[in-house]
């Protein structure tokens, strides 16, 4: 019953994750019935997503499409000898805005997921185990998600890592109840993380 513009505007925002079809719908008819720059913008902005943006062989993390490798590998100030694991690369960021880190990073490129067909092989493990070995690493800090494939992947990550390196560091960033968070609403997971990471008053 809509114009087939609409509708094909509708069935592409449709495709993003968590935007249903009353969403989209909503997101669509705005971007028809507000300025032009506005979806002009946003399409450009898209025209030149693929083009602009790279990952950065070393670490994974996103870059410029100009860049040769992150500047949070490359930055002097940056520590080589640790390296934080994350499953994206959005993750860094996250973790940037604590302004507590000064290390490197590693991005796997998400978990292991035999449900949704990815692999240790998938991600970005090898990599993981040459950097290590490269660059002296000293300290590598898991920091995968704190869900079953969170923890299969942390699991497996430390494995192969004390095989390779006995002497290496392998730290996990703790886990437990978050600050106002009722014990009745709290998952299995961040339960059983907070028993094992409990401390002395």
């Amino acid at each position: 019953m809509l114009p087939q513009a609409l509708n094909d505007v509708i069935e592409a925002l449709g495709m993003l994750p968590g935007v249903g079809p009353r969403t989209a719908e909503r997101y669509a008819y705005y971007l028809f019935k507000s300025n032009d720059k506005i979806a002009e913008n946003i399409s450009t902005a898209l025209f030149h997503l693929h083009s602009g943006v790279k990952l950065c062989p070393v670490t994974f993390a996103l870059i410029d499409a100009d860049e040769d490798l992150s500047p949070f590998y490359t930055d002097p100030k940056r520590d080589k000898q640790t390296i934080l694991v994350v499953e994206e690369p959005l993750d860094i960021y996250a973790i940037e805005q604590t302004k507590a880190y000064t290390g490197t990073y590693h991005v796997l490129g998400g978990a292991i997921s035999p449900i949704d067909g990815i692999t240790p092989e998938q991600l970005h493990i090898s990599e993981l185990i040459k950097r290590v070995k490269d660059d002296g690493v000293k300290e590598v800090i898991i920091a995968t998600n704190p869900s079953v494939e969170g923890e299969s992947t942390a699991l497996l990550i430390e494995k192969l890592l004390r095989n390779e390196n006995p002497e290496l560091k392998i730290t996990r960033l703790a886990r437990g109840l978050p600050l106002g968070i009722d014990l009745s609403y709290a998952d299995q997971i961040t339960l059983s993380a907070a028993l094992e990471n409990r401390t002395d008053l």
